[in-house]
Parts: structure tokens; sequence; C-alpha cells
């Protein structure tokens, strides 16, 4: 696995450390986050995907830490109440409990990170 910084687009400073999920890893992961529940009307096991578990997992696998993230730019991705000029500038510590907080609540950032780990040519050499 690879990991590449990535800056954020619109947010001067805020740099994502993402790795590269293959598809077979993917796939690997999909299936741990997967249980067999019994459905009463067709008398048999059906898969259902734990939303909340696979997106800890993805986040785990694929965002490995940020830096300069200011409480500013989560107040555009995120309902938050008003911010003080110091709050504002004050960074956001990466935490897995805060990027799943942002996974979860920013279709943007989810999107982006989706977008950037989907695409092989992002962490080989020749970009």
């Amino acid at each position: 696995s690879k990991t590449v910084e990535f800056d954020y687009p619109g947010c001067e400073g805020f740099r994502v450390s993402l790795c590269y999920l293959a598809r077979e890893e993917l796939i690997k992961l999909r299936t741990r986050c997967v249980t067999q529940v019994f459905n009463k009307k067709t008398r048999s096991y059906e898969e259902e995907l734990d939303d909340d578990k696979f997106l800890t997992e993805y986040t785990k696998a694929v965002v490995k830490g940020w830096k300069g993230f200011q409480l500013s730019y989560a107040k555009n991705m995120l309902l938050l109440g008003d911010l003080t000029p110091e709050q504002e500038t004050q960074e956001l510590e990466f935490t897995q409990d805060n990027v799943e907080v942002l996974m979860k609540n920013s279709n943007d950032f989810d999107t982006w990170v989706t977008e950037q780990v989907g695409d092989l040519e992002n962490f080989t050499q020749s970009k």
C-alpha cells in the first residue's frame, strides 16, 4: 500500500494523507462488514452491510492523517455554530473520530476521498 499527501481543493494549507486501496482489499473490507440476516418473508438468509462499521473500517484503511485543517474549513463542510475569529484559525486535530464525523456528514469530503483513492494514477510515480 502507498500513502500520498493531497491538497484539499478550496482549503489552502489543508493536506490529507490517503492510502491506495486495491479492489481486492476493498472487497475484503466490505466482506468483514457484512452479516447474514434471516428474512422471514423469503425464509432465507440475506447479506446486510453494516454501514457504520464499513465507514469506520474504510476510513481507517484510507485516511491516514491530515494537517492544516482549520475550523473555518469544517464550518463549510459541516453544520457548525458560529465561531469566533480565533476559533476559525484553530486547527482540528486528526483523530479517527474526527475523520469519521467528517466522512459521515460531508458529502463533498467523502466524495473527494473516494475519487482520490479510486484513481490509481494518484499513487503511481508517473503522476
